[in-house]
């Protein structure tokens, strides 16, 4: 029998749901799919999300194998991560657009080309550095059978609620108003950067308990 452990699904839910922020980056799409009719918006949008899924999915099972192969410890990736987080969670609090999600320059490029459904908007928009960071991590956490079913179905949730808040941002977005979207939006930066520093707190015990323990050994 599965158990269903309630707070590791609030906590790997509300980590990626934070990160990949999709009431924050409803204006960006809206204003990168300005020009799109409403059978091409939604096409993009459904597009960018299983883009987004797929590229989640590959970093959360090579997860491992990567930290494996470059001989990197979860904990290490841990303060690496919470320093992103924190850099992430800083710009959200002060309702600023991070350079980790997309520059000007990539998104202009994305709309020359026509192919923003790719990318700005499916990487790194979407999938960014920050959301593949944390599903690198929860994964190598999670060692239940629960908890990896409890994990996929959390990225699956997210995207989907994603999905459903990106189809409907024009509605969201008249409705919350600019005003709104930015409380939200540094809401969740707040729960961002403690869920950093926390990340940054577990990495750095290993490491300084490591430490202390080589030194006895010595």
């Amino acid at each position: 029998m599965i158990n269903f452990d309630i707070k590791f699904f609030i906590i790997s839910f509300s980590t990626l749901f934070t990160l990949i922020n999709p009431i924050g980056i409803t204006p960006i799409v809206l204003s990168l799919t300005e020009n799109f009719n409403s059978k091409k918006y939604l096409k993009t949008i459904k597009t960018s999300i299983l883009l987004a899924g797929i590229i989640l999915f590959t970093f959360a099972i090579m997860g491992k194998v990567i930290f494996s192969f470059y001989g990197i410890t979860v904990y290490a990736f841990k303060i690496a991560g919470g320093i992103l987080f924190l850099r992430i969670g800083i710009n959200m609090l002060e309702a600023k657009i991070s350079r980790t999600k997309s520059t000007p320059k990539e998104s202009q490029e994305a709309i020359d080309n026509n192919d923003i459904a790719l990318t700005p908007i499916g990487i790194p928009i979407i999938a960014g550095p920050g959301a593949i960071t944390s599903v690198m991590i929860l994964a190598a956490e999670t060692n239940t059978i629960s908890h990896k079913i409890i994990f996929y179905m959390n990225i699956v949730i997210t995207l989907l609620t994603t999905l459903i808040i990106l189809v409907l941002a024009k509605a969201i977005s008249k409705k919350l108003g600019t005003t709104g979207l930015r409380v939200i939006e540094r809401i969740m930066g707040m729960i961002l950067m403690v869920v950093a520093i926390q990340y940054i707190i577990d990495g750095l015990d290993v490491v300084i308990n490591t430490i202390i323990n080589k030194s006895n050994s010595i």
